[in-house]
């Protein structure tokens, strides 16, 4: 992989609580996330980042749990993939909030990550861990334990289908740009996986992107013809590389050891994007940020928008010149 570009943050947009942990823009230059309180949030204004204008901050709604992943959809609704209630939909008009979701295969959702529609009516979304919650999930990438899953929602059912198990710690996901294929994020593994949809693979994988230089956390794809964004949530770190060949209760007892330890993410951040061949097109990093854990991206009025589990705020970055 060549030289990462800059990744610079210049400016930070407060938002009025912690962990903006997915960011997505809609058709007008507008960006939603979710907080730790529950709260779904629409920043107005970000995209004129040259004016400095103050950005205008709308609560839509509240899950009432842990808001993850976010989905925009055509009728003016979100999907979001709540860590504590499961997959829910939420009407942008009046703030309601519905269940699709909340078991799968006789199992409760407690760690529901990301989620895609697509122009079917199909609803895909991940679980990042069968055995840790979200407040534990250093923990998960410590153990390594393959429990994450990768779900489909038909049109009209209330009950998710496994496609895949046994994903390190499922994240991210994006479709192809022609549909024939979805992207899953497995973070522990710094990887990518594609699923096929159609063709003479469809309902198998297979690796689209290998050895990451981070750990890939949310996906963002805006438009077909763009690429997909893969927000770098930690860089690599060699020790746990050596720790995931341990044995199984070797990680157990390191797992236990990291989830009661403090926890401060490094300085380092990246993002990288990515074509429907898995090559990358760009890579941008920056060490010693004080923007810190980037769990998120998204485009928006020229500018890359990041997203944090950690940070009080979302940062604003120049989006680089096309190759």
């Amino acid at each position: 992989m060549e030289r990462p570009g800059a990744l610079v943050p210049h400016r930070y947009v407060a938002i009025g609580g912690r962990g903006p942990e997915d960011v997505i823009a809609d058709a007008r230059g507008r960006v939603l996330t979710g907080l730790e309180d529950g709260r779904i949030l629409r920043l107005d204004g970000l995209a004129d980042a040259e004016s400095r204008a103050e950005v205008r901050v709308e609560v839509l709604a509240e899950t009432g749990g842990r808001p993850l992943g976010l989905e925009l959809l055509p009728d003016d609704a979100l999907l979001v993939c709540d860590a504590e209630r499961g997959l829910l939909r939420v009407d942008l008009t009046d703030g309601t909030v519905r269940i699709l979701a909340d078991s799968a295969a006789g199992e409760r959702l407690r760690f529901c990550s990301n989620v895609v529609a697509l122009p079917d009516g199909s609803v895909y979304f991940t679980v990042s861990s069968r055995r840790h919650p979200l407040e534990h999930w250093i923990g998960d990438l410590v153990e390594h334990t393959a429990t994450g899953r990768l779900l489909r929602l038909a049109p009209g059912s209330d009950t998710p289908e496994v496609l895949l198990d046994g994903l390190q710690f499922a994240n991210g996901l994006a479709p192809s740009a022609d549909g024939s294929f979805l992207v899953v994020a497995e973070t522990s593994e710094c990887r990518l996986t594609r699923y096929w949809l159609t063709g003479p693979r469809a309902g198998h994988s297979e690796p689209f992107a290998e050895n990451l230089p981070g750990m890939p956390d949310n996906l963002w794809r805006g438009t077909p013809d763009g690429p997909i964004w893969v927000a770098l949530a930690g860089p690599r770190v060699p020790p746990l590389d050596l720790l995931h060949r341990a044995a199984p209760a070797v990680r157990r007892t390191a797992a236990r050891v990291a989830v009661r330890a403090p926890f401060r993410p490094t300085g380092t951040i990246g993002v990288l994007a990515l074509d429907d061949t898995g090559r990358v097109v760009h890579h941008l990093a920056r060490r010693r940020s004080g923007f810190r854990m980037v769990t998120s991206v998204c485009e928006t009025g020229g500018h890359l928008v990041l997203g944090s589990l950690w940070e009080r705020g979302v940062a604003l970055c120049e989006l680089p010149e096309q190759k």
